[in-house]
């Protein structure tokens, strides 16, 4: 297994991504506008199949705001993660004879 200094440059790269990516949180915030029902600044989320709607004071939404973002960039680094953790294995680690080469779609490569 590859450790340290020898994984692969993209790949050190997606690790210092994470490493400056601060608070996450998962769920939306948005802004109702003027005239609308109910709270002006809103953060919704599943809980248990169930919708849970909580309301925010302005520097809460900001906040949360920045944190929803980072969650979603946290989920496109680690899917490229992935990704190229098994392009790297496939490429490297010696496995079994196939009689036919695994597609780009069953490694997950697409």
């Amino acid at each position: 297994m590859k450790t340290g200094s020898s994984l692969s440059p993209q790949y050190r790269q997606l690790q210092r991504q994470l490493a400056h990516l601060g608070y996450v949180s998962q769920g939306s915030v948005f802004k109702r506008v003027p005239g609308q029902q109910g709270s002006r600044y809103v953060w919704t989320r599943k809980v248990q199949a169930k919708t849970i709607t909580v309301a925010l004071s302005q520097e809460q939404f900001q906040w949360l705001r920045q944190a929803v973002a980072n969650q979603r960039k946290l989920a496109r680094i680690i899917e490229q993660m992935q990704t190229l953790s098994r392009q790297i294995l496939f490429q490297t680690v010696p496995g079994v004879v196939r009689r036919k080469r695994l597609s780009k779609k069953v490694l997950g490569l697409n």
